[in-house]
């Protein structure tokens, strides 16, 4: 019986001092995480693991946070593209392009030229006394008999 009880003792004297060394470890992992060389982060994340493999209840708030930072965190693949203030960029960008592109645009309008004239009503009202000479389309269209369409005008 004594020896079990000096055991229980050892054992949590050791898990309090590997604790204390522990959680010095993952304080303010976060802000921490980028300076650290990739030896000491695979030496905490080997340590968190090996301390998740125990009863969670005996785990400090900063083990738990630095546990969730490193499964969950924002760094590595993770790492976000983009950072703060970049979606006020594309919309600020997105504006430009449109901007650019309207001014564009009546710039070209401006300098056209007129309307073509095939493009008046009396053009397309000569287009389809020609194809009703030529008899085009005889069956459905405009030279079919008792065809009631507007044929080729579509100008007001």
């Amino acid at each position: 019986m004594f020896r079990a009880t000096l055991r229980a003792q050892q054992q949590a004297s050791r898990n309090i001092g590997r604790r204390n060394a522990s959680t010095v470890a993952v304080q303010n992992l976060e802000g921490r995480w980028k300076t650290l060389s990739t030896a000491e982060q695979n030496t905490i994340a080997k340590q968190l693991e090996e301390a998740q493999k125990a009863d969670w209840k005996v785990l400090s708030a900063d083990e738990k946070k630095a546990a969730y930072y490193i499964a969950f965190g924002p760094h590595g693949p993770r790492e976000p593209f983009t950072g703060p203030g970049h979606t006020s960029k594309v919309i600020g960008g997105t504006l430009a392009v449109l901007a650019v592109s309207g001014a564009l645009f009546a710039a070209i309008r401006s300098q056209g030229k007129e309307t073509p004239v095939t493009v008046s009503k009396e053009w397309e009202a000569a287009t389809n006394e020609y194809l009703k000479s030529q008899n085009s389309n005889p069956i459905s269209g405009i030279s079919s008999e008792g065809y009631k369409g507007t044929g080729y005008v579509v100008s007001k």
